[in-house]
């Protein structure tokens, strides 16, 4: 029979009350929303310390907490080092957030401007991957919730998925984009404690020098820092990472709602921040096969080893870190995914004329329906996090170059964009199947720069940037 760290009635009694706490916490915040801006860009007024504890939190993820010691697991030292490379989506965003707030003051999602700048079919290539990725997103956070409850406490993977989503989606459904960045500001204060805590706890009763020798002796391949699928690995993430920051609107509606000049800094600020935090949990899969612990699936072997070196104290804390990590990214991901549904496809294309109050009460709608069908989705639990994330790589990788060029050069039209987007994903998915995850963002993106590329070349046209300033548009023609 196995034995689990915390016992079921712990664990429900832990998730209870950090439920009631999340849920009050945005009814109290969502008091103070009195428009649909406010609701969905928390009044374009968010300062620094809010603005950077965001962006942080937000990119802790099942990512980082799970998948980074299941690849750790899988593929060695270049599993935990490929994923800090992540950071180099926040980190470079900075600078794009930056002339994001200049170009667009008055817009909403990411797809108001890539309607305006590429035109509708872009848009549409564009709001379809967005969705694909969000949804991808959405069932690996929900899937995370059930993975991190059974595997700590033995709890049913069905009641902790549920529970997560439905905390969630309380606390989002209330407050809007006030509720999703006070509680992240909370939430990366404990990530950032809590996960120091356990990297110092593994190695003071492990030991770094006794975690070499077993790796040496017994599992080499995990210390090869030339292993092939592992370094295709580092360099899949790395566009991974940018295209999942580049194009989604979790990250452009942050950007939005950022206080003028602040964006700039509290991106640069997290990236780094998030930067140790992969190294860390990633660590701790390489003590698994030490301690003889060998997880019946390999995305929970980050709270399996935990659990196990820290005792039921370190399993609450373990738990209160990783819960945490996934809440943070899962509100983000559904109010940012239920403003582009609003914004782009509801407001702009069916209901051009709806009142503040109807947007408002549509969003309601959007988060809780997208709550609903992930946690459909996430029913039948058919994949590993890590295969599921990097299925949505081929989808985010194609929609890099696009969206830098689109900022920063007049010439590529929404033709060439579109094409990039489209034919970047299609041998993006080609080359998950037929060679592997891990060359699937490479592929996208480098067939879309190359789309990009010949279109640059082969346009005169040049962008105009002031037609990204709809809003005064359509006063001036009034």
């Amino acid at each position: 029979m196995t034995e689990f760290a915390l016992d079921t009635s712990t664990g429900i009694t832990i998730i209870v009350l950090f439920g009631v706490f999340w849920v009050a916490f945005g009814y109290w915040l969502g008091r103070k929303n009195r428009s649909h801006e406010d609701f969905a860009l928390a009044g374009r007024n968010v300062g620094f310390a809010f603005a950077a504890a965001t962006a942080m939190a937000t990119w802790v993820t099942s990512n980082t907490t799970l998948v980074a010691p299941q690849l750790t697991y899988q593929f060695g030292i270049w599993g935990m080092v490929g994923y800090s490379f992540a950071a180099l989506g926040l980190v470079l965003f900075a600078p794009m957030a930056k002339r994001i707030k200049e170009l667009l003051p008055n817009g909403y999602t990411s797809g108001d401007f890539v309607r305006l700048r590429y035109g509708n079919l872009a848009w549409l290539v564009f709001i379809i991957i967005s969705v694909v990725y969000a949804f991808g997103w959405l069932i690996s956070l929900g899937m995370a919730g059930g993975i991190l409850l059974e595997s700590l406490s033995g709890l049913d993977y069905h009641i902790g998925m549920t529970t997560i989503l439905v905390i969630c989606v309380g606390y989002t459904l209330f407050g809007g984009m006030r509720a999703v960045i006070a509680t992240d500001f909370i939430q990366a204060l404990i990530i950032i404690v809590g996960v120091s805590f356990i990297a110092y706890w593994i190695i003071d009763n492990v030991g770094l020098e006794s975690i070499h020798s077993n790796l040496t002796s017994e599992h080499p391949q995990l210390l090869d820092m030339l292993f092939p699928a592992a370094v295709m690995f580092l360099f899949n993430n790395i566009f991974f990472g940018l295209g999942e920051i580049f194009h989604s609107n979790v990250w452009w509606s942050r950007a939005l709602s950022f206080k003028k000049n602040v964006a700039y800094k509290a991106y640069l600020t997290g990236g780094l921040l998030w930067l140790p935090i992969p190294i860390v949990t990633g660590f701790i899969a390489l003590a698994a096969p030490q301690l003889g612990i060998f997880p019946p699936s390999p995305d929970m072997i980050g709270p399996t080893v935990a659990a196990a070196v820290l005792g039921k104290a370190g399993a609450i804390i373990v738990f209160i870190v990783i819960f945490s990590a996934l809440a943070s990214s899962l509100d983000s991901l559904l109010a940012a995914t239920s403003d582009l549904v609003t914004q782009d496809i509801f407001h702009k294309k069916l209901k051009p004329k709806a009142s503040d109050k109807t947007l408002m009460r549509f969003n309601r709608s959007c988060i809780l329906g997208l709550g609903v069908v992930t946690w459909l989705l996430c029913l039948p639990r058919v994949a590993t996090l890590g295969a599921l994330l990097n299925f949505a790589g081929a989808f985010v990788a194609s929609t890099i170059w696009p969206i830098v060029l689109g900022l920063y050069h007049r010439r590529l039209t929404g033709t060439y964009a579109a094409c990039a987007m489209g034919f970047g994903t299609a041998f993006g998915m080609l080359s998950y199947f037929v060679v592997g995850f891990y060359v699937a963002a490479l592929v996208s993106c480098a067939v879309s720069g190359l789309i990009c590329l010949v279109g640059i070349f082969r346009s005169s046209d040049k962008f105009d940037w002031d037609t990204l300033n709809e809003k005064e548009q359509s006063n001036a023609n009034q």
